[in-house]
């Protein structure tokens, strides 16, 4: 506790107001309102990957799935970055990535990885049901692209 001087006004290092004590959760954690955004969000790819992964389980034993809030570029200009052919693009936006497996910095094996890019696919999604849709299809071509199939094998049409 800092005291300024030539004044009685306290200053405190933590937020406790009033002497009333820290505030707690607004809701209690077993509710689904009390999780993060991006809690939710892997929830919803957990959901969408469901379906792919009961159908194509052998086959994706050796590939992951993370999430990343938003994609690294390098480049400052947007016009000028050339995606590659594993990089989902909306309106030059990468929405998601499949990272080959292969080694790391230290020299140690990595497996392969579809990085999906939180912010940029909550953008493009209107509500909760749209955000299914487009994890799908982000998850099926993503998965098509790894497999070296055709978008609409992996759907199983």
């Amino acid at each position: 506790m800092v005291v300024a001087r030539g004044s009685r006004r306290q200053v405190r290092g933590r937020r406790d107001r009033r002497g009333r004590g820290l505030r707690g959760p607004l809701y209690p954690s077993s509710v689904p309102v009390a999780r993060s955004r991006s809690q939710r969000f892997d929830a919803l790819v957990l959901e969408a990957l469901e379906p792919i992964e009961q159908r194509w389980h052998t086959e994706l034993t050796e590939l992951d799935v993370a999430v990343d809030e938003v994609p690294e570029i390098t480049m400052t200009s947007p016009e000028t970055v050339v995606w590659d052919d594993d990089v989902v693009v909306d309106a030059n936006v990468p929405l998601a990535r499949l990272v080959p497996a292969g080694v790391d910095r230290q020299g140690l094996p990595t497996r392969a990885r579809i990085v999906l890019y939180r912010h940029p696919l909550e953008v493009r999604a209107r509500s909760g049901t749209d955000m299914a849709h487009l994890l799908h299809d982000v998850l099926v071509e993503q998965v098509a692209a790894y497999l070296g199939l055709d978008p609409g094998v992996i759907e199983g049409r």
